[in-house]
């Protein structure tokens, strides 16, 4: 998930939304190079998303369903998801490297006003983002009835005069707390891009329209804008809360700055 998020920062907002307004890097807008860069906006996107829904469906699986907790929760079954959901990525962007004009490095007017692209469109909705807002809000309410009902239980067969404190139940607390900051995250940043698309499905797309004012104008920017955002945050509240997170970012942060691990 963190190098999903990586991946689009890198290439949706350098190369792609500071290189258009601010660089100027002209051998990036020339075909198909730019046509790649747009697929890749796509594929990482996705990427992105849906490694956020197989993060909710993990925590799900390894909180809520100790039967199966231990077959599911290998790293052959992390390649597995990894790995489809990065081939189904490309699968569903791969389309778009075909609708791009490669004189202007912009999509084609055929694809503004084909049917069949406008229901390429409404299917890309449908997977991103609107699916996973469905599938992560199942998810997480499953779990945290799980661990309520669990917690619930936990405390009657504790003594009632004892007040120590309970290091599962924190625990379990804090495994709600990710839950909600992630996913509430992942809702609340894509919610105006996804209103934008449902209405204005193409409308200014791609900055066609320079009119700054225009209200549609804005609401588009502004949900890319959040959507963006979303990709930055979201390692952000896992590096916070996780612990373990915590330890490989400071060993990884150690072997670039001593080459060898090895603080002198």
């Amino acid at each position: 998930m963190a190098a999903a998020d990586l991946m689009v920062v890198l290439v949706a907002i350098i190369m792609q939304q500071i290189n258009f307004i601010y660089l100027f890097a002209y051998f990036l807008f020339k075909s198909p190079l730019c046509a790649v860069i747009l697929v890749l906006q796509l594929v990482t996107s996705h990427c992105s998303v849906w490694f956020t829904v197989a993060f909710t469906f993990d925590r799900y699986m390894a909180i809520c369903c100790e039967k199966v907790r231990k077959q599911y929760c290998t790293e052959r079954t992390a390649t597995v998801v990894i790995a489809t959901v990065a081939a189904g990525s490309v699968a569903v962007s791969v389309p778009l490297f075909i609708s791009v004009d490669p004189r202007r490095c912009v999509l084609t007017d055929e694809y503004m006003i084909s049917q069949h692209w406008a229901t390429y469109e409404l299917f890309i909705i449908i997977i991103t983002p609107l699916s996973p807002i469905g599938l992560i809000a199942l998810f997480n309410a499953l779990t945290v009835r799980y661990i309520t009902a669990a917690n619930r239980v936990r405390r009657e067969l504790r003594c009632r005069g004892q007040k120590q404190k309970d290091p599962e139940v924190d625990k379990r607390r804090h495994s709600m707390i990710l839950l909600f900051a992630i996913s509430a995250n992942f809702i609340l940043l894509w919610m105006p891009q996804f209103v934008h698309s449902i209405k204005w499905q193409k409308e200014n797309y791609f900055y066609t329209d320079r009119h700054f004012s225009t209200p549609i104008y804005i609401l588009q920017q502004f949900g890319f804008m959040l959507r963006m955002l979303n990709t930055c945050t979201n390692t952000c509240i896992y590096a916070l809360t996780q612990q373990r997170f915590r330890e490989k970012l400071k060993s990884g942060m150690k072997y670039l700055i001593t080459l060898n691990g090895q603080f002198r």
